[in-house]
C-alpha cells in the first residue's frame, strides 16, 4: 500500500509503477467512487466484459445447484 499527499487543489500523484501498471498516462480518465469508508481510483478499460472473463471460478458452478433445487422442488 502506498501513502501519497493531497495537494492544494486536491490533487494527488499516483505513483509511477501504478501508472505503468495500469497503462495511466497523462490525460487519461480514472472513475472515482466511494463505498462505505473506502475511496476507489478505476482506471480505464477498453473492454471490461473481456477483461472479467476468468475472473469467477469454473467449479463449483452456483447455476448448476440452483437448477439441481429448483428441479428437486418441484418433482415434490
Amino acid at each position: 500500500m502506498e501513502t501519497v499527499k493531497v495537494l492544494g487543489k486536491g490533487q494527488i500523484v499516483i505513483p509511477a509503477e501504478i501508472r505503468k501498471k495500469y497503462k495511466i498516462q497523462s490525460g487519461s480518465h480514472i472513475r472515482i467512487f466511494e463505498y462505505g469508508d473506502l475511496i476507489y481510483l478505476v482506471p480505464p478499460s477498453e473492454d471490461p466484459v473481456n477483461e472479467a472473463m476468468g475472473l469467477l471460478p469454473a467449479k463449483p458452478s452456483l447455476a448448476r445447484e440452483l437448477l439441481e433445487e429448483r428441479r428437486k422442488d418441484f418433482s415434490s
